[in-house]
């Protein structure tokens, strides 16, 4: 059986970690270099790194903060924001990023996933999906609704349909965030990402609203996530990443253990 993957976020703004409720309140959460150096001692199995500004700024994600944090880690570091184009997506590699996550440029421009995974493998593209419940389905449109540019902007897609083309135009795995429970600690949304998972072939990633233990255990089970994604948990030291891993094992959950 496969492992279960815990992976950290970092919202980064101006260079240093953030983190919010919903996509606002952003505070402060640390610096990403102490951040990377503490979660590879204690067994993260990869690090995502978003700059949440480079695509509402219209610019790259910020060279010099992805070069810091890959020189703590010795695993998978993801690296999104203001990726928009093929010499953009170089630019992070480059700059010590193993994989890309594509967010609002895959919804503009589905070719650029294809571009990218024909370059660097389907392994190395990611395609992040920030969704909120929509209050009336019946209505069309799906389920949950797809938003971008930083959860600022409707894309008129739902979810699940939009990963699964998304894996059909080379995709590797899926990074869903529900915008409800972002920050909000009262559990992942398991019936997204359940609905997501079933849509498609490729691992999904669940985010937003890791608040306990049993939030990753029900995940895994009841929201079929091939990995689990938390931030001011793991940023505040509320749970290590050593006791979330002896528990999930407890719970017949298959983690990596260093």
């Amino acid at each position: 059986m496969l492992t279960k993957r815990i992976i950290a976020c970092m919202d980064v703004r101006d260079g240093q970690v953030v983190k919010g409720v919903q996509f606002q309140q952003l505070r402060h959460a640390g610096d990403p270099a102490e951040l990377a150096r503490r979660y590879n001692v204690e067994g993260i199995d990869e690090v995502v790194v978003l700059d949440i500004t480079a695509t509402l700024e219209t610019r790259q994600a910020l060279a010099r903060t992805i070069h810091a944090v890959a020189r703590e880690i010795f695993l998978p570091l993801t690296v999104g924001g203001g990726i928009r184009s093929e010499d953009d997506a170089a630019a992070a590699i480059d700059a010590g990023a193993d994989k890309v996550s594509l967010n609002t440029a895959a919804l503009r421009n589905p070719a650029l996933i294809t571009a990218l995974a024909r370059r660097y493998g389907s392994q190395a593209v990611i395609v992040a999906i920030d969704a909120k419940r929509r209050t009336d389905p019946a209505a069309g449109g799906g389920d949950y609704a797809v938003f971008v540019r930083s959860g600022t902007s409707d894309a008129a897609r739902d979810a699940a349909e939009w990963a699964r083309e998304a894996e059909s135009r080379g995709a590797g795995e899926i990074l869903l965030t529900s915008m409800d429970r972002d920050g909000t600690r009262s559990g992942f949304d398991c019936g997204m990402t359940r609905a997501v998972a079933d849509a498609v072939n490729i691992p999904v990633i669940a985010s937003g609203g890791a608040g306990g233990l049993e939030h990753f255990a029900e995940v895994f089970t009841d929201g079929c996530a091939d990995a689990a994604l938390a931030a001011s948990i793991f940023h505040y030291a509320d749970t290590s990443v050593t006791e979330l891993k002896k528990y999930l094992r407890e719970q017949g959950i298959p983690v990596r253990i260093c």
